[in-house]
């Protein structure tokens, strides 16, 4: 159990989705997304104790997109965390039942339904310092591709392009290699007012699997608004034969985005995971990244609008793809 205290008590939600029927991580009106519904269900489990609870995540995916490791935080204030563990009616206290961490779990996963497009993994008090989005270190995402060549799993489709052309994976992969590193990603963005597009892409890499599918691994300390679709899309014009190699990296010195190769759909793209530094680093993280917003300006993830994971969920602090 936690100190008493007037404080809020933050809570590290892990978490996965499929995102084929929300439009996007972020909150809007009218429309179905992840945070809305998550944000639903903790104000259906807390109604009787406002303020309705508000999501911090990792990085903001865009519509279409998945997630199989996104991280969130929640803030709870100490009434909704006595609300949390205290006794059904009728029931006596048990062990699990004054256990906030599993109680928060068992909540949110029953409001959202036994069959939920959305799973809440894991609940549990957040160290000292923790910020999902801010502490964030790098983010992981994959893009899956059935070329000509390849077997076509329906039952896959929801994550899976499937592409008309067969695909050169040698020399996708070689591409990708060359586009590694710290750079001004502009000509793989759609650049936002005052935000930076440089950003250090930590590995990139093809291979096709063994039943002929194609994925793509990558991994950044955040991704722009698009970024993860851009380079995928490059790639893939590469893949074709449409595209030198070196035009990618001519483009990438360039620094502007042009009409040579197209944006990937949503679909084949997933975030795998969201790493973090160890316990006592993560306030200085968080520091750390915050100072770098302010200086740089707000930077975004694949399809979200903040910074942290882009494309994908990530920008420059926390982004979508």
């Amino acid at each position: 159990m936690v100190e008493n205290s007037q404080e809020p008590v933050r809570f590290r939600l892990d978490l996965s989705y499929d995102g084929s029927d929300f439009t996007g991580w972020s909150r809007q009106p009218g429309l179905r997304t992840v945070q809305g519904t998550l944000e639903e269900a903790l104000e259906t489990i807390f109604r009787r104790h406002p303020p309705a609870p508000r999501l911090v995540v990792a990085g903001r995916t865009d519509a279409g997109v998945h997630a199989a490791a996104q991280v969130a935080h929640v803030e709870l204030t100490r009434q909704q965390l006595a609300a949390l563990v205290k006794p059904s009616r009728g029931h006596r206290e048990t062990a699990v039942s004054s256990d906030p961490e599993v109680q928060l779990l068992r909540r949110v996963n029953g409001v959202l339904g036994a069959v939920s497009d959305i799973v809440v993994h894991r609940a549990r008090i957040a160290p000292e310092g923790f910020d999902a989005r801010f502490s964030a270190v790098w983010r992981r995402y994959e893009y899956r591709i059935a070329d000509a060549v390849a077997h076509r799993d329906p039952l896959q489709r929801h994550r899976t392009y499937w592409h008309h052309l067969p695909l050169d994976v040698e020399a996708m992969d070689a591409t990708a290699a060359s586009l590694v590193g710290l750079h001004d990603f502009r000509a793989y963005c759609k650049p936002r007012e005052g935000a930076t597009t440089i950003r250090t892409l930590q590995d990139f890499r093809w291979r096709r699997d063994e039943d002929g599918t194609i994925v793509a691994f990558l991994q950044a300390d955040a991704f722009c608004h698009s970024m993860v679709r851009a380079l995928v899309g490059a790639c893939v014009s590469v893949g074709e034969g449409k595209l030198p190699a070196q035009e990618l990296t001519r483009l990438l010195e360039q620094r502007e985005r042009d009409n040579e190769f197209k944006v990937m759909p949503a679909r084949g793209l997933t975030l795998i995971r969201v790493g973090y530094p160890e316990d006592g680093l993560l306030r200085f993280r968080a520091e750390q990244t915050r100072a770098r917003r302010r200086l740089d300006g707000e930077a975004e993830a694949e399809g979200a609008v903040e910074p942290s994971a882009a494309d994908d969920g990530t920008a420059g602090s926390s982004a979508a793809v």
